[in-house]
């Protein structure tokens, strides 16, 4: 029978297999990790002395990598409406642009028009 710690680090193990598996570029090669492979019970055994603590660091990490993942997916959600947003504006800008010159010739042809006063 296997120790709850160990089941715990496998546990872990799966979650950041899942994270790493699911923010993958597609069509890119995928990088072989320790968090890819299988959790063996050697790493268990090797680090018996020190698994309380490095649960506590494992759980920082992936709360961390949580936050970082969400905080990229917000980013990038964000820059695509300003990038839409911008899009409108040059779109608005030019239209009034060409209403301005539209504006701008008729009011010369206008006062190309008009009689010079001479006093």
């Amino acid at each position: 029978m296997l120790n709850p710690t160990y089941h715990a680090l496998a546990s872990k193990c799966q979650k950041l297999r899942r994270i790493i598996g699911q923010n993958q570029i597609p069509n890119k090669p995928v990088l072989q990790t320790t968090f890819i492979k299988q959790c063996y019970r050697l790493t268990y055994q090797a680090f018996l002395n020190y698994s309380t603590s490095m649960q506590t660091e494992l759980d920082e990490l992936e709360s961390k990598l949580a936050q970082l993942l969400q905080l990229s997916q917000r980013l990038r959600a964000e820059n695509h409406q300003l990038r839409q947003e911008l899009a409108i504006a040059l779109s608005h800008e030019r239209q009034y642009s060409d209403k301005m010159e539209s504006a701008r010739k008729r009011l010369e042809n206008v006062l190309s028009q008009l009689p010079e006063n001479t006093a």
